[in-house]
């Protein structure tokens, strides 16, 4: 690319650029096997590349509302800019959590300090990373945002002082003007390794997204920090395990992509004053949340957290939720299992609170589990494909064929089977379970599970995976979808369904899940 032309502009217009950058932010998120790369695309196969780069990086953690698949078509610059530079920010920020750098721990005091920690978003983890090495060193003025703080340069200075102080120069803080100030800063950066991708000019004038993206590189080449034994080990205490962290992952994405006024940057922290989730109640159930008995963070009387989250408790149970011997109190103390098990039966609620809603296009019947998984096995077995799923946890399953001759079965040209293993060894388990993922987002289902959820069975994920699959073949055009009749022999819950009364359901159940409608009114 050409840095003095708007050239960027016409290179994302094909989609691999963006799903190629989504994977260097975090890497195999994409199986790059399902991006259409030939020198000429037809319509069908960009507007594909592009509908994967909006569930990837949804899936990544990007916001992505009011930005549809026609918008990378025609390169709309201030929408692309908007979604790169998100996907740019969490490339630079990925290490800034106790699990990718445990040596985080020397920022804080006691337990107490570490769980207030685990809470801050990546970008005030960074800055109290600058307060910190700035303390030792003297300089008294605090840094509180990556703008008018850090305009002069006298911070950065200190920084760099504090971090390599064999390669100090006096003059940097002598000299009197700001611009000279900043252009020695970054030449004793790039003394780090760290490359100029900003002016003197951008550190003068205060731009927010490249001072931060400047002090993460300084970050990320040399953090200045100690591995104090006892606090590191106390640091791998706080985290949690590969399951754990898998399920906060995919509640969390999945709850800042319904569009709440709160970003949820960590689960079991952000929770715990309750409010949160009386958004996520209120957005799934309008009306439900007495807002006037709630109190809006930030909470300084313990007891407020403990009202909010009684309703929450309350409104669960009102909901139908299995919530025996579980107390506001449990969710304000953080008790992680009962937190992932309420959010399961929210997200469960959602789809059949859509479906209830929708009871006049289904003829008064709610889609089940079992709904579901016998349409699953009906699409593969009329496509010919000798796969079937006893159940959501079936051990069959982790191969991935199942998955890939559905995907095949409701658009017959989206899977080449010449990358596809046989599933046997765990490797090739694996290069199926990733294939499966991209595919489905190619296609156009959001999700949020991960290669490891397959590979494992993990049930919740399976089920959610087959409804998006359901959901993307039930939403096309009823002349289209002949063949996804519920047959005779296969009656739903005493009554057989029609393929459109569930179109129409499960097409409700995935925008809710996706936080966006933009792209079904595309299709």
């Amino acid at each position: 690319m050409d840095p003095a032309t708007n050239d960027l502009f016409d290179l994302v217009k094909d989609g691999v650029l963006l799903c190629k950058l989504i994977n260097v932010a975090v890497p195999g998120t994409i199986d790059e096997r399902a991006i259409n790369t030939k020198k000429v695309l037809n319509p069908w196969e960009r507007n594909e590349n592009h509908t994967l780069c909006l569930n990837s990086a949804k899936a990544i953690g990007c916001t992505v509302v009011n930005i549809g698949t026609q918008d990378l078509v025609e390169g709309r610059p201030h929408l692309l800019l908007g979604l790169i530079s998100q996907i740019i920010k969490i490339q630079l920020l990925a290490d800034l959590n106790l699990k990718k750098t445990p040596q985080l721990v020397e920022l804080v005091d006691d337990s107490k300090d570490v769980e207030e920690l685990l809470g801050l978003p990546p970008e005030k983890v960074l800055l109290k990373w600058m307060n910190f090495h700035l303390k030792k060193v003297g300089y008294e003025k605090q840094v509180t945002n990556f703008s008018s703080d850090l305009k002069d340069g006298e911070a950065y200075a200190h920084l760099l002082n504090a971090l390599a102080p064999e390669l100090s120069s006096p003059a940097t803080l002598d000299t009197k003007d700001p611009t000279e100030r900043a252009n020695l800063v970054l030449e004793q950066a790039e003394k780090l390794d760290c490359k100029r991708y900003l002016t003197p000019k951008d550190i003068v004038e205060g731009s927010p997204n490249l001072n931060l993206a400047f002090v993460a590189q300084i970050f990320q080449h040399r953090n200045g920090l100690s591995v104090d034994s006892s606090k590191m080990s106390f640091a791998e205490m706080m985290t949690d395990d590969a399951q754990t962290s898998r399920e906060e992952r995919c509640f969390r994405l999945w709850i800042n992509s319904l569009g709440i006024p709160t970003y949820v940057n960590n689960v079991f922290e952000d929770v715990r004053s309750g409010w949160v989730l009386l958004e996520v109640l209120d957005k799934v159930s309008p009306g439900i949340v007495i807002w006037k008995l709630a109190s809006k963070p930030p909470i300084k009387m313990p007891f407020r957290k403990v009202e909010n989250c009684n309703q929450v408790v309350k409104i669960g149970k009102e909901l139908n939720f299995s919530l025996v011997n579980i107390a506001g109190n449990d969710i304000v103390q953080g008790n992680k299992k009962l937190i992932l098990a309420f959010l399961w039966q929210l997200m469960r609620f959602t789809m059949l609170q859509l479906l209830k809603n929708l009871r006049s296009h289904s003829q008064g019947k709610e889609i089940t589990d079992a709904d579901i998984l016998r349409w699953a096995n009906n699409k593969v077995k009329k496509a010919g494909r000798t796969s079937q799923m006893d159940s959501f946890k079936d051990k069959n399953l982790s191969n991935g064929i199942f998955f890939l001759e559905l995907l095949s079965a409701v658009e017959p040209r989206v899977v080449n089977w010449s990358v596809v293993t046989k599933g046997e060894a765990d490797e090739d388990k694996k290069l199926n379970a990733t294939y499966i993922i991209s595919v489905a987002r190619k296609l156009g289902c959001s999700i949020f599970l991960l290669p490891e959820d397959i590979i494992e069975v993990n049930q919740k994920m399976i089920l959610i995976l087959t409804a998006s699959i359901m959901y993307w073949s039930l939403q096309k055009p009823a002349e289209e979808s002949e063949d996804n009749e519920v047959t005779d022999d296969s009656p739903m819950d005493g009554e057989s369904e029609t393929s459109l009364s569930r179109e129409v359901s499960e097409l409700a159940i995935n925008d809710a899940a996706s936080g966006s409608s933009s792209q079904v009114e595309e299709k």
